[in-house]
């Protein structure tokens, strides 16, 4: 009774995908600086062909630690789909961070060119102060260019009890140890499956924010066929 949304959280190059030397500027504590997080949505088999497109380039062109993309396979692939601004990982929050809000703003309508009205400015509450720097930022651009707001909630265990664990299965991955003081970490124990209510309250100066998520959900209607298979058309080589 659920309805999907199909996406991906692409790697997206600072620069030129086949580059491996130019560095992006998100969090310095990161061991890999090679790529920022992007969003992209599906609305439909368009965009659901787009997806796949763009990851199949990021392995076979782009991959550098992680598969990437860039902007150049954006503008060919980018009908319908959806993209945000994302989390604190993401390119135009690290740029506010770390380079200044006027180099952000230029990066900021880039992404507004390339997408239009398929471009969302997200926002986020986690307890972070980074987050907060990021969000008055955005919420003035929201208003100045007319571009609309989503709350999100990044999540990465179900319920709020188990942010130990996830602490845990972070060193598990990482190969590090509870109280290792540089070791990558998420900050508090917000990052759970927040309930709408929670939501609603969290950005209750934002309610517009929380009615554009579900204009998203709306927004988004990728229909597809589990009845047939599919394979690809391979011609082997004489």
């Amino acid at each position: 009774g659920l309805k999907s949304i199909v996406g991906c959280e692409f790697y997206i190059a600072p620069g030129d995908r086949t580059d491996k030397k130019t560095r992006s500027v998100s969090n310095p504590l990161k061991k890999d600086k090679f790529s920022y997080h992007q969003i992209l949505l599906a609305k439909n088999e368009t965009g659901y062909k787009n997806l796949c497109k763009l990851s199949t380039h990021s392995y076979t062109e782009g991959f550098y630690y992680k598969p990437r993309i860039d902007k150049e396979l954006l503008k060919q692939h980018s009908e319908g789909l959806i993209a945000t601004t994302c989390c604190l990982a993401g390119e135009i929050p690290s740029n506010i961070l770390y380079r200044g809000e006027g180099d952000a703003e230029k990066l900021f309508l880039e992404w507004l060119k390339l997408f239009g009205d398929d471009y969302y400015i997200e926002l986020q509450r986690h307890g972070i102060e980074e987050q907060d720097k990021v969000n008055e930022v955005l919420i003035r651009w929201a208003q100045k260019y007319n571009v609309k707001m989503i709350a999100t909630n990044d999540v990465h265990y179900i319920h709020q009890n188990q942010a130990m664990a996830h602490d845990a299965l972070i060193c598990i991955g990482t190969g590090s140890k509870l109280d290792e003081p540089n070791r990558m970490r998420y900050q508090g124990d917000q990052y759970y499956l927040r309930s709408a209510e929670e939501m609603k309250s969290l950005f209750k100066e934002f309610p517009q924010a929380i009615k554009s998520t579900i204009e998203i959900a709306e927004r988004c209607n990728l229909e597809l066929d589990f009845h047939k298979i599919f394979l690809p058309q391979f011609a082997p080589p004489d």
